[in-house]
């Protein structure tokens, strides 16, 4: 069983995770397909490996051994394969994608440089949309795609990496948290229609009651460097603040130095998941895999 690291990798995702179903997510592959493979390692070894749980799993106590093993055989096989591309020193261009927030906002350009200094190849950032990304991800033009949301396609391996929050901000002082009823007093830029951004917060508003056709809305834009631009721009006339929602990570510095200010809706925080992307083709090609190691590693 030691050749067929697959289910060992399987078992592995499975004890780390503590789910079967994000296993099964994580390692592209389907569920029934992930319980057939700890059935094969139980019944090779003769001992259950896995106990289930009402909130999960547990490994038994042949289980937890069995991750040692597996864990020492893990660590073995991935210094292997940086050996193996040190001796064939592959010229390529790695080729990432990112969501405009990601891209702009959350990926230091420094980050380029130190992930290809880890994989000794070039790397070059392309900037557009989740749909966008998802597509040159199945169209071979990206390697690997770092998006807001996960716009679920078989094709894709999806990673979930950050956690992002969106607020409610201006350049002017509001209150930083917010009742419901005051959202009608501002003066707001919206996202424009298939936003991911839009589809969260229309949900969260959808929740609370709140009808963004009675907002005052001065213009719709495309994407967070506009939201951010516009907002900026906005001229502070003594009227009611210009508003707009964006990702916390966007206006992090301008908060800090007293440029921009953030809110809270009172009892509601709108978050979502930053997920890392590539397609299952790649699922075990080393430069991938380094890459997204180093990403998820937090080293960026």
């Amino acid at each position: 069983m030691l050749k067929d690291f697959v289910k060992l990798e399987t078992f592995l995702t499975v004890a780390r995770e503590r789910s079967f179903s994000k296993a099964s997510a994580k390692l592209g592959i389907s569920q029934p397909a992930v319980t057939q493979q700890i059935k094969f390692i139980e019944k090779y070894l003769g001992a259950k490996i896995i106990e289930r749980k009402k909130n999960g799993i547990k490994l038994t106590a042949e289980g937890e051994e069995l991750y040692k093993v597996a864990t020492n055989l893990e660590r073995a096989i991935h210094t292997a394969e940086k050996d193996v591309l040190k001796i064939i020193n592959k010229e390529i261009t790695f080729r990432l994608g990112a969501s405009f927030t990601i891209g702009n906002y959350v990926i230091p350009g420094e980050c380029l440089n130190t992930i290809g200094e880890a994989i000794n190849n070039d790397i070059t950032l392309s900037i557009e949309n989740s749909d966008a990304i998802i597509q040159d991800i199945k169209d071979r033009k990206l390697d690997v795609g770092l998006i807001e949301s996960p716009v679920v396609d078989n094709d894709i391996i999806y990673r979930e990496w950050l956690e992002d929050e969106l607020v409610v901000f201006s350049n002017t002082p509001i209150p930083k948290t917010l009742k419901t009823e005051e959202l009608y007093d501002f003066r707001w830029i919206c996202r424009e229609e298939g936003s991911h951004t839009k589809r969260i917060v229309s949900e969260v508003f959808e929740d609370l009651g709140v009808s963004c056709k009675s907002f005052n809305v001065l213009s719709e834009v495309s994407n967070t460097t506009a939201v951010l631009q516009t907002i900026k721009r906005s001229k502070k006339d003594g009227q009611a603040p210009v508003v707009s929602i964006i990702s916390r990570h966007a206006i992090a510095d301008e908060v800090q130095n007293g440029e921009l200010f953030e809110a809270r809706l009172r009892g509601i925080k709108m978050t979502r998941k930053f997920y890392i992307i590539y397609s299952k083709e790649n699922k075990h090609n080393a430069y991938v895999d380094n890459v997204v190691d180093f990403i998820l590693s937090g080293k960026c």
